[in-house]
């Protein structure tokens, strides 16, 4: 398809926001054809307006926002949407989900590359491994982040629970203060650091008794995750309804 793709972006004044009309700028195949916020700022519209005139959005808002998003979106049979908002909760999640069935929704905690080989990494090294290798899950952001642990912490506890088989709530320990006892076997650990301007670290800790290995991605400027979101939106044009994600988009699955 070689038709410019007219891009809407949600958020448009927050700091993904301003990354992802950058990168989309960059391009000759992308026009920014909307931008809207919650807040008033030149060069904005509505909701609606963006909606009828975007082939896809891009959205780095928040979980109330990111579900009534997707809510309109499936009722008005589209745009398609590339959500990257985290931190949803189970009510928004569910949200999002049925309205996959209407329309085409794109949902990753992390558009990276990087991070995408990360995961299938973690997934082979957690299914080759014995359990007695510990699996702890570092990630730290900058503090201004809201949600932990991150998406794309969560992420790669998804991954390792499935290369060993196990639901990952199951066995997840997201949080430890006083007197814990022992680590439980084959428990998931997520470890999270918020301070400074980080922009986004993530390991993966294999510890047995007698080495330790560890996978790990370090992103070194936000707008990679801006241009992943752009490429993920070409991608999810004209797709039909279904729920995707970048797995999909790098034919990694």
């Amino acid at each position: 398809m070689n038709k410019v793709l007219q891009l809407g972006i949600a958020g448009a004044l927050g700091r993904m926001g301003t990354a992802v009309a950058a990168a989309a700028g960059a391009r000759r195949d992308v026009a920014v054809a909307a931008r809207f916020d919650r807040q008033p700022g030149p060069g904005l519209t509505d909701r609606t307006g963006a909606l009828a005139r975007a082939e896809v959005v891009i959205d780095f808002t928040s979980g109330a926002a990111s579900a009534e998003l997707a809510t309109l979106a499936a009722k008005n049979g589209g745009p398609a949407l590339v959500i990257g908002t985290t931190g949803l909760s189970p009510d928004q999640d569910r949200a999002v989900v049925a309205a996959a069935e209407r329309v085409a929704i794109l949902r990753s905690g992390n558009f990276s590359l990087g991070v995408n080989m990360l995961l299938g990494l973690v997934a082979k090294a957690a299914a080759s491994l014995s359990a007695d290798y510990d699996i702890e899950v570092f990630e730290a952001h900058h503090r201004r982040k809201i949600d932990a642990p991150s998406g794309t912490a969560l992420m790669l506890g998804q991954a390792a629970a499935k290369g060993r088989g196990v639901v990952l709530e199951d066995v997840a320990v997201r949080v430890r203060d006083g007197v814990t006892g022992p680590r439980p076997e084959g428990a998931i650990g997520f470890s999270v650091m918020r301070g400074g301007g980080i922009i986004g670290e993530h390991s993966v800790v294999f510890a047995a008794e007698d080495e330790i290995l560890t996978l790990s991605h370090s992103a070194l400027d936000r707008d990679l995750f801006a241009r992943g979101a752009v490429a993920a939106a070409l991608w999810v044009r004209g797709r039909p309804p279904g729920l995707y994600d970048m797995q999909d988009v790098l034919g990694l699955r």
